[in-house]
């Protein structure tokens, strides 16, 4: 029997044709072993009902929608591969996905975290190359929208997308899984950032060839999305950035706003996308303050785990701040994607 060398964890929710191609395209994978784990989340069953799970795939049942950080925590402890891949169900790999991020990382002991191809699924285009972040703590995909061939080379980045990311154990036992109050969206980015403070890097890897439907399950421009990633994006800056970018962080989030509201006018965005759904200005500055108020009512828990974070942190806050120069966007550019 194949030693498996990593474990892909598959949440899904609407548990449709798409998982259904996601897991028939996870079935060709060869040259390293592989285990596939589908988490249904949607509290009825569904992938066991309409048998969209074959032969060799593990289910996890979930009663309700613990969110996408929860259900790749569960597979994470239900394994013992030295790896664990998290993958969209609205996502296809191309052959060879899972032998190319595994060997890539092996190479590097203190590769933590591998970032996938991503491309948007039949336009020749990028969805990810790897994240960017803003002085906000908003991240963005790196090189969405731009030709596939545009990062033909492995490189540092950041941190990979959540979409079709690899995690090593040892960093996962380290610094603990995903943060499971993220519940939904950012929650690869908090990740990705206290890796970063630990000392592990990320490496994309562009043999690693991912299609992707964009925001099938919640969306490209929904409420739920509208809320969480505002939401999110205060976790992840009050729990990972350094104090002294803050206040600027906090002025950085008000000229995003400003951007949000000038591409609204020239329907562009995704704040745009979601006026012509059928959105109101007025509910985006409801969630907005909702937002900010959820961080309120979690502003002692966010401490403590700030201080977890510093605790086992083992660059200075020099060279977290370098980092995120690095690998850097404009809130302007946040605002127009």
């Amino acid at each position: 029997m194949t030693e498996i060398s990593v474990t892909v964890a598959v949440p899904t929710l609407a548990a449709d044709s798409a998982l259904a191609e996601c897991l028939a395209a996870l079935a060709t994978e060869t040259g390293v072993g592989v285990e596939v784990v589908v988490v249904d989340n949607s509290g009825q069953g569904l992938v066991r009902r309409k048998g969209l799970a074959g032969d060799g795939v593990r289910i996890i049942e979930n009663r309700r929608n613990q969110g996408f950080g929860a259900a790749i925590n569960a597979v994470y402890h239900a394994s013992s591969a030295p790896f664990i891949a998290a993958l969209n169900d609205d996502a296809v790999v191309r052959p060879g996905w899972a032998e190319a991020l595994v060997n890539a990382a092996v190479q590097e002991e203190r590769v933590g975290m591998c970032a996938s191809r991503i491309l948007l699924s039949g336009s020749g285009t990028l969805d990810s190359a790897g994240m960017l972040i803003a002085r906000d703590a908003s991240s963005k995909q790196r090189g969405h929208g731009k030709q596939a061939s545009t990062f033909p080379a492995r490189e540092e980045v950041l941190f990979p997308s959540g979409c079709a990311a690899l995690y090593r154990r040892a960093m996962l036992d380290e610094i603990g899984g995903f943060d499971e109050d993220f519940f939904l969206y950012c929650e690869d980015t908090d990740l990705g950032l206290r890796a970063q403070w630990a000392g592990w890097r990320c490496l994309y890897v562009p043999e690693a060839i991912v299609e992707h439907r964009y925001s099938h399950s919640a969306g490209r421009a929904s409420a739920l999305k509208a809320y969480y990633v505002e939401r999110n994006r205060l976790f992840v800056l009050m729990k990972n950035y350094p104090a002294r970018l803050v206040p600027g962080a906090l002025l950085a989030a008000l000229a995003r706003y400003f951007w949000h509201t000038w591409y609204i006018l020239r329907r562009r965005g995704t704040a745009a996308k979601y006026r012509s759904n059928g959105g109101s200005a007025i509910e985006l500055a409801w969630f907005t303050m909702r937002a900010h108020w959820a961080v309120i009512a979690n502003c002692r828990r966010l401490r403590r785990k700030r201080r977890r974070v510093r605790e086992s942190a083992r660059i200075g806050g020099r060279e977290f701040i370098a980092l995120l120069r690095r690998h850097a966007i404009t809130v302007k550019e946040v605002a127009a994607l």
